[in-house]
């Protein structure tokens, strides 16, 4: 059958983008079709403009708490306005950098602004807001990356508050004197810090009895702990049973004040446009399901990203979609790696994960040991008085890492060094023979790994040691060493 296509790829956000060049980078007639802005969540309601916001509320913080670092504290108000032209002309800049349709159009792609629905499994038809016109395109191959939304739920009396979501949070023209945040994953606690240090006053409200609960339960609780210091409420293991005008009822009879709610409790597949059944490929309510090589149960169609429902991160969305590539054009039999995702909570301080944690190693019988470091006894760490974190390792017998989990400044990028150990597998061992420059934030890392030489030499193995080598000094130094790490 001959194709307008090689590869065609619906979805502007970061799988899109991703597919799309990568398709176009082997050779691939490609396609991509969007009826967005291209960059998709990420760029406009997501990763870039939150952490531009985070960055904001860090510095004014830091001028709050100045008097830690031997300076003069200030207690100036911020002009919310001006903090969010910042956030809008960083998100122009990354989209023009990166994302505009021209970058994708250098590597070959041809960028289509419509709405795509599938009419069989090798054709879709296009339909375009701008020219009212409607055509077929058929292609050997298909993409699915139309993201996710965020999931609002149905609660009484929603209709008469301010519901604000990520789409629309970042547009705000004031900023809401009494916020409730409204889920305590990664988008609620990073807003809710963000706000309270802005100025605003905020209750999280959360159905778990603990905030981040795929992340560590020490380490999140250890944030926890930092969240409430600085003043942001948190009500978890609750739930709303209804809203009022500048009121929220709580199912445990407690009210709280609010003028505006964040909605962070969840996200949907946009996949109600793609007419789906048309081609045969299967979805539940939680997405696009797909096998490990990202191939929906039609063998030509695949999906990757956010809409999948799986592992909702930009780079999970980048990874799958390169896994999705490998396998339609080149026929690689490549694989998503579920168990090395990592991932990065962006509060302060950041918490960061990769690899398997410790409940689901427990939970999957494996047999391990935790090494751990404090940022208490981290030199860069306590030189910038950011000493509030710990670095746990999860490894076997021989060092093998199985996993991690960092609290602290910079953990975001320590945890790279961890992902690249597992997918490397390169033990802790390695990294604890690797030179890390110093005072940094790295060499936290090897300090971690050096607890696992420390906990291999044992003071038996000291006591031979002396014995062969006719050593005159005893074994109080490696007890005293291996009772510091304990």
């Amino acid at each position: 059958m001959t194709t307008d296509y090689d590869m065609v790829v619906i979805g502007g956000g970061a799988a899109g983008l991703t597919a799309a060049g990568m398709s176009a980078v082997l050779g691939a007639k490609t396609a991509l079709i969007s009826d967005d802005k291209l960059g998709g969540d990420c760029t406009w309601q997501g990763c870039v403009p939150s952490k531009s916001l985070l960055k904001a509320a860090k510095v004014a913080h830091a001028m709050r708490s100045a008097a830690k670092y031997g300076l003069e504290p200030s207690n100036v108000s911020h002009e919310w306005l001006r903090i969010i032209e910042r956030v809008h002309a960083i998100r122009e800049d990354v989209y023009e950098g990166a994302d505009a349709p021209p970058n994708m159009e250098k590597l070959g792609v041809e960028v289509i602004a419509a709405q795509a629905r599938f009419v069989d499994r090798n054709s879709v038809e296009i339909t375009s807001s701008e020219t009212a016109g409607r055509r077929v395109v058929t292609s050997r191959y298909f993409i699915i990356a139309t993201g996710s939304r965020p999931d609002i739920p149905k609660i009484e009396g929603m209709d008469r508050v301010q519901v604000l979501t990520n789409e629309i949070l970042f547009e705000l023209k004031e900023r809401p004197q009494r916020l409730l945040v409204l889920g305590a994953g990664p988008v609620g606690v990073e807003m809710a810090q963000a706000f309270q240090r802005l100025g605003s006053s905020v209750t999280v409200v959360g159905r778990s009895a603990r905030i981040l609960e795929r992340d560590d339960r020490e380490l999140a609780t250890m944030l926890r702990k930092c969240l409430e210091v600085e003043g942001v409420g948190l009500r978890l293991g609750e739930q709303i049973e209804r809203f009022e005008p500048g009121l929220a009822h709580l199912k445990s009879g407690e009210t709280v004040p609010l003028d505006a709610v964040l909605v962070a409790a969840g996200r949907r597949p946009n996949v109600e446009s793609l007419q789906l059944q048309a081609a045969g490929v299967s979805a539940t309510e939680k997405g696009i399901t797909v096998d490990r090589h990202c191939r929906t149960n039609v063998n030509n169609v695949f999906a990757c990203g956010d809409v999948t429902g799986k592992f909702l991160f930009t780079h999970m969305a980048e990874h799958t979609a390169k896994v999705a590539v490998m396998n339609a054009i080149l026929r690689v039999p490549a694989s998503t790696k579920n168990d090395r995702v990592c991932w990065c909570t962006f509060t302060d301080p950041e918490l960061a994960h990769t690899g398997l944690g410790e409940e689901e190693l427990r939970k999957r019988g494996k047999k391990f040991q935790v090494y751990r470091f404090p940022f208490s006894r981290l030199d860069r760490a306590i030189t910038e008085s950011e000493s509030t974190g710990l670095v746990k390792v999860f490894a076997n017998s021989r060092g093998k890492v199985l996993g991690a989990s960092i609290l602290g400044a910079q953990a975001g990028e320590m945890i790279a060094e961890y992902a690249l150990a597992i997918e490397a597998k390169a033990g802790l061992g390695t990294i604890s023979s690797t030179i890390h420059p110093y005072p940094t934030y790295a060499l936290g890392n090897r300090r971690a790994a050096d607890t696992f030489a420390t906990k291999v030499l044992t003071p038996s193995r000291v006591a031979w040691i002396r014995r062969i080598f006719r050593l005159r000094g005893s074994t109080q130094g490696i007890v005293s060493l291996r009772h510091s790490v304990d």
